[in-house]
This record gives C-alpha cells, sequence and structure tokens, in this order.
C-alpha cells in the first residue's frame, strides 16, 4: 500500500484497484484496507471509502477527533475530490455537469440507476481532459458522494467508463475494471487546519490503457 502522507492525526494512501476497503459480504476472508494498514498503524477510522475496483488517493484518521472533524467536512461538502475516468464515445461539450437524480443497490447486481422520479439527488462535475479518436480522458468532479455516482452519470451521458459492462459499456482488451482513478483530495488538516492537496498517479492499468489509446 502506497502511503502518500501520514501524521499523528491522518494517514493518506494510493488504494489499489481490486481491493475493498472495509470486509467483503461475499468474502469474508479476502483482505481489506483497514485490515492491512492497522498491522503497521494501529487504530484507524475510515472517513470515506472507494469501490473495490477504483484505484486512487483515500484519506483515513488515526484519532477519533481528526475522524469527527474530517466527517463533517465531507457531510458539508468542504472536501474536493477529483476522478480521472476513460470513457467510451466523444461528447460535443468540454464541460458539463450531470444533475440525473440516482435510486441505489438495485437488483441483485446491486446496480444504481437514474430515477428523476423517486431519486436522490446527485451531481458530477466533468470536464474533458484530452480526446482520442473513439474514447475521452475526463475529470470527474463529484459534489455528491452517491454510489456508483460517477459511473452511473457518465453512462446516462452517453459515456459510459472504459471496462464498466455493469454500465453499459462494451467489451475492451485495454483494461480489465472499470477506468476509474481518484486522482486528488483536498482537505482541511484537522488538527492544523492547514488546507492541503493530495495526488495519486495513475495505477499501472490505467497508463497502459492510456498509451494504447489512439490520438
Amino acid at each position: 500500500m502506497n502511503i502518500l502522507y501520514q501524521d499523528e492525526a491522518i494517514l493518506v494512501i494510493d488504494k489499489p484497484a481490486g481491493i475493498a476497503v472495509l470486509p467483503d459480504g461475499w468474502d469474508a476472508d479476502a483482505p481489506y484496507v483497514l485490515k492491512l494498514l492497522e498491522q503497521d498503524f494501529s487504530k484507524l477510522w475510515v472517513v470515506h471509502r472507494l469501490d473495490k475496483i477504483t484505484s486512487g488517493v483515500m484519506v483515513l484518521a488515526r484519532t477519533a477527533q481528526a475522524h469527527r472533524a474530517l466527517n463533517i467536512q465531507f457531510e458539508r461538502h468542504e472536501v474536493q475530490k477529483v476522478y480521472h475516468a476513460l470513457c467510451n464515445g466523444l461528447p460535443a461539450w468540454d464541460e458539463h455537469t450531470a444533475r440525473h437524480k440516482l435510486r441505489l443497490n438495485i437488483g441483485h447486481n446491486h446496480r444504481t440507476v437514474v430515477d428523476n422520479g423517486r431519486g436522490i439527488p446527485a451531481e458530477t462535475h466533468f470536464t474533458v481532459l484530452k480526446r482520442f479518436s473513439q474514447q475521452v480522458l475526463l475529470a470527474c468532479a463529484p459534489a455528491t458522494g452517491r454510489t456508483h455516482q460517477i459511473r452511473i452519470h457518465a453512462s446516462a451521458l452517453g459515456y459510459p467508463l472504459l471496462g464498466d459492462q455493469l454500465y453499459g459499456a462494451p467489451t475492451t482488451k485495454l483494461i480489465a475494471r472499470p477506468a476509474l482513478h481518484a486522482f486528488s483530495l483536498t482537505i482541511t488538516h484537522p488538527v492544523t487546519n492547514e488546507r492541503l492537496a493530495f495526488n495519486a498517479p495513475y495505477p499501472p492499468d490505467f497508463a497502459g490503457a492510456l498509451t494504447r489509446l489512439s490520438p
């Protein structure tokens, strides 16, 4: 596990794809982020989660006080999160904000679906970073934190993530998971009140998919 930053209050990591943050209900014996980290750092508190398939930066608290302070920041939407996603298709826009309401955990696959009648509010701002012949690299800034929010919003706009067959993407050999990476996280330190920004480099599978795309 790559440690991006640590002090007495917080631990910031670069989570690899393929490992859950908390125990997996389908496989109780599978390793998970919290258990692996607590072997070296003792008691930790989970402030937010990344999906099992998602790589990138996340913060954990090392004290109960830091946990409370960070939770308040997340609840007040004072934390800035930016994900990078490789998506199928070429949008006509350079920037767009999706506001489809979402209904969570539907069916045996626990999908999120757009439901503007009964769904809960969700908002994601998309910015085009680079266009390829048939795909696009997007910066995705979620204003809310719904399950699979970026994945379903991108799909609802007609640009499902590369490798995300759950949300309508065609099969691909470019990457073996939905191409989503938590690229940056900006928080206020719970003790010093300093504004801190952390970035996680692309993992090999995401970087490899990028290099193989046609310009």
